[in-house]
C-alpha cells in the first residue's frame, strides 16, 4: 500500500479521470448518450470550468491513475456567527476493479476528508451505493435525521 500516491489531479490527467468515470458508468449498467471520445472532451472542459467548486483527487500507482474522487464545495449562506461557510459533497469515488478491497478506496476517502478539513468545511455528505456504506461508516459518515433530500428529477435533461 505504500507504493500509491493520493494527490490532487493534474490538468493533464483529466482525460484519464474521464475514462475512469466512463468505466464506472458502464460497470453500473448505464448506457452512454455519446461516444467515449466526446464524453472525454466534454468532461475535461467541464472539469476545467468547475475547478473552483469541484476538486478531484487521484490515486496513482507506478505513474498510472487507478482511482479518483471529487469534492464538490458549496458555499453556504452566512450567519451572524459565521460569515464564511461551506460544505462539501463527496462524489464519483471510483477505484479500478483490480485495486478494490485492499484499502485504496478508504485511503482516498480519508485524503478527501482531510482536504475538506483543510478547507474549513462544516460537513461532507456522500450519496453511496449499498455496497460502500460500511466503508464510509468506518471513516465517520453516519445517517442524519436532519439531512433530508427531495428527488426533483426532471423528465428532460438539465439544460
Amino acid at each position: 500500500m505504500d507504493d500509491i500516491t493520493i494527490r490532487p489531479a493534474e490538468p493533464a490527467e483529466l482525460d484519464v479521470v474521464a475514462v475512469l468515470r466512463w468505466r464506472w458508468m458502464l460497470e453500473n449498467g448505464h448506457q452512454p448518450v455519446t461516444t467515449r471520445e466526446e464524453f472525454v472532451r466534454q468532461f475535461v472542459d467541464w472539469a476545467a470550468e468547475h475547478g473552483s467548486s469541484h476538486r478531484c483527487m487521484v490515486v496513482v500507482r507506478d505513474g498510472v491513475v487507478i482511482g479518483m474522487a471529487w469534492l464538490a464545495v458549496v458555499q453556504r449562506v452566512p450567519t451572524p456567527s459565521a460569515l464564511r461557510r461551506a460544505s462539501g459533497d463527496l462524489q464519483c469515488v471510483y477505484v479500478i476493479p483490480e485495486e478494490r478491497d485492499n484499502g485504496v478506496g478508504g485511503r482516498l476517502v480519508e485524503a478527501l476528508l482531510s482536504r475538506a478539513r483543510d478547507l474549513g468545511l462544516e460537513r461532507v455528505t456522500v450519496h453511496s451505493s449499498p455496497r460502500a456504506i460500511p466503508a464510509y461508516a468506518r471513516r465517520g459518515f453516519a445517517s442524519s435525521p436532519r439531512l433530508l433530500h427531495a428527488n426533483v428529477r426532471r423528465s428532460d435533461p438539465y439544460p
